[in-house]
């Protein structure tokens, strides 16, 4: 984002206010060059190592939808997907089904049939349960089913509990022990390939210690393994997780950083284990779209309260959900007139919702604010609309995409008619 000639806040070249005016708010618009630039710097930190035998999986429930399916499959992006809904959007799109790894800890039996007909590329098992299932419907299909084994890694790093996966409690993964019984199991299987292990510790990780730790865990047990089984595995998963900055409140992992340490651990481990150099897939998520996003809102009422003052917005947690659930941070900007810096007051931004947590940001100070104004909140590309809903009756909003000053809608507002249009008037009773 930057300033134009004109002090309106603009994004790839087109400004705020005239999205706003054609769009609507709230608006969700996302910068198709920030996207390939974070994918750019992922693939360079594996190309300036020369270490080629990676594979990036955008992690879907960040965000997704038919038009960002076909970026990352411009970018040579994989996708990872934990529902039918993710997989059937894929699908939709044409997305290249040996590029899909289908996750999840509960995958129904409708999803796994709809993956191995449409030949999904990898399954990451999560429990003994659904290897059963996986192994029982790629028989029925007679379809070969490559799979990864999610693995508990236990690793607690330092970020919120709702999004820590990794500890030994977590309802993500399976123990070792597990997992070994299972590979002895179907070793010389011809309906079930096993490529490697995954594991995901959380999100919004800073640091890069828990990879390089994670990636120690890993070769622990693929020589564990290899000396129980003869099983050599090509691949490790090691997810996501990479953490943003969605303000000045929030660190940002230093993505070189933590890329060449795992490489470096991985080639070290290799060394030191006589064990061939595996493939490497990372899954990040909200670092590609994280800073590609940012939110207009139009300023309805302004009210003050004893010691607050008050900005209402016409959104709020129905499509950002994340400082009501995580405490998360954001910042704002008045789009329509950004350079101004003087009579800062302190302000809460507050959503329209019948809730007194609806709040995106508390106690922040902007120059004076009038009803109408424009607010801008950048990187809420991530887990913003993926989990917006329709509480109180609200809307879903428009998602434009912009790019060297053109724009495009990418998803529609959602009309009145979209709230009712599941329901099923004078159904009889049975």
């Amino acid at each position: 984002m930057k300033i134009d000639k004109d002090g309106v806040l603009e994004i790839s070249g087109v400004k705020s206010t005239h999205l706003a005016n054609e769009y609507g708010t709230p608006l969700l618009v996302l910068d198709e060059i920030k996207i390939m630039e974070n994918i750019k710097r992922i693939k360079n930190v594996f190309d300036s190592a020369d270490y080629t035998n990676y594979e990036i999986a955008y992690a879907s429930k960040a965000f997704l939808n038919t038009e960002l399916c076909r970026i990352l499959q411009s970018e040579n992006v994989s996708l990872e997907v934990v529902s039918g809904g993710e997989l059937y959007i894929a699908f939709h799109s044409s997305f290249p089904a040996n590029k899909i790894f289908f996750n999840g800890n509960s995958k129904a039996n409708e999803e796994l049939i709809m993956a191995l007909e449409n030949d999904a590329g990898h399954i990451i098992v999560d429990n003994e349960d659904e290897f059963r299932n996986i192994d029982k419907i790629s028989k029925r299909l007679r379809k070969k089913a490559k799979i990864y084994f999610r693995v508990i890694p236990n690793i607690s790093p330092d970020t919120h509990k709702y999004i820590s996966t990794g500890q030994k409690n977590s309802k993500f993964g399976m123990p070792f022990d597990d997992m070994l019984k299972l590979i002895k199991s179907i070793k010389n299987s011809e309906n079930l390939e096993i490529k490697g292990i995954h594991a995901h510790i959380g999100s919004q990780i800073n640091e890069a210690e828990p990879y390089v730790e994670l990636v120690k865990t890993f070769f622990d047990l693929l020589n564990k393994i290899r000396g129980e089984t003869g099983v050599v595995l090509p691949e490790i998963d090691i997810g996501g997780g990479f953490g943003v900055a969605h303000s000045t409140f929030e660190k940002a992992i230093d993505i070189q950083n933590a890329i060449k340490g795992v490489i470096q651990e991985v080639r070290f481990l290799s060394n030191e284990f006589h064990y061939p150099s595996p493939k490497i897939i990372v899954e990040p998520g909200r670092y590609i779209i994280s800073n590609a996003g940012t939110t207009l809102y139009t300023v309805g009422t302004i009210k003050k309260a004893e010691n607050k003052k008050y900005v209402v917005i016409d959104g709020g947690m129905a499509d950002n959900i994340r400082p009501a659930l995580y405490g998360a941070k954001y910042e704002a900007f008045i789009a329509n007139r950004p350079k101004e810096k003087t009579n800062l007051e302190k302000v809460t931004i507050a959503g329209r919702a019948c809730e007194s947590g609806d709040i995106l940001i508390e106690d922040t100070y902007l120059p004076e604010i009038k009803p109408g104004d424009l607010l801008a909140i950048p990187s809420t590309g991530d887990y913003t609309y993926s989990m917006s809903s329709n509480y109180n009756g609200f809307l879903k909003p428009a998602i434009v995409l912009v790019k060297n000053g053109k724009h495009k809608v990418i998803t529609r507002r959602e009309i009145y008619d979209d709230l009712i249009k599941r329901d099923v008037e004078n159904s009889e009773w049975r």
